[in-house]
């Protein structure tokens, strides 16, 4: 009986089961790429938000008047007996400080505004991410501006929305929650935010 020659090489290339070293070689190769690519990625969004700031701070307004701050108190006239005659002004406001604010307002308005005013450093990331997925599919879209970016924008800023306006009232925000501590910005937020007719 003869004997069948051996499998040619290319036979037996055909039926020899790949090396899993080198399938999980190629695999490992992949996610390193895919690794680099992204922290490439990383990299330039950072170094053109570091250029865009770079270009920005100069511009930011002198905020150092903040440290002592009045809202527009109006003209008030008094008798020579001490009694008030009138009010003359835009806004009939009345300084009150923070330490004469009833715990219970300042924790009614750090509940509707901003929750972790006292745990975050002006920008609140994590509510940042429950505002953005709370828009997706939603008419009606949720804010996620913090205490401290409510002052940098009603002080200093406009209402429009735009992308610039936003860059420079994310720098106002580092800069105040440099500057202030965190009673001073509810100090000038509380003296400054409107509440309704006459409150």
């Amino acid at each position: 009986m003869a004997e069948s020659p051996p499998p040619s090489s290319s036979q037996a290339a055909k039926t020899k089961p790949a090396n899993p070293r080198t399938v999980w070689g190629w695999m490992g190769y992949i996610v390193l790429a895919l690794i680099g690519l992204a922290a490439a990625g990383v990299a330039s969004v950072l170094f053109l938000v570091a250029i865009v700031m770079a270009l920005a701070y100069p511009n930011l307004p002198d905020i150092s008047d903040l440290e002592d701050y009045h809202p527009k108190l109006p003209l008030r006239v008094f008798s020579s007996e001490g009694d008030l005659i009138g009010e003359f002004g835009e806004e009939h406001r009345t300084l009150t400080p923070i330490n004469e604010i009833p715990l219970v307002m300042k924790n009614a308005i750090l509940a509707i505004e901003d929750a972790r005013f006292f745990q975050h450093g002006g920008i609140d990331y994590l509510g940042m991410v429950r505002a953005a997925a709370a828009n997706v599919g939603k008419s009606k879209s949720q804010g996620a501006s913090t205490i401290t970016m409510q002052v940098a924008r009603n002080v200093y800023l406009s209402s429009e929305k735009t992308f610039t306006r936003k860059i420079y009232e994310i720098l106002l925000t580092f800069k105040l929650e440099h500057m202030l501590t965190k009673d001073q910005i509810l100090e000038i937020y509380m003296n400054q935010i409107f509440l309704g007719n006459r409150s």
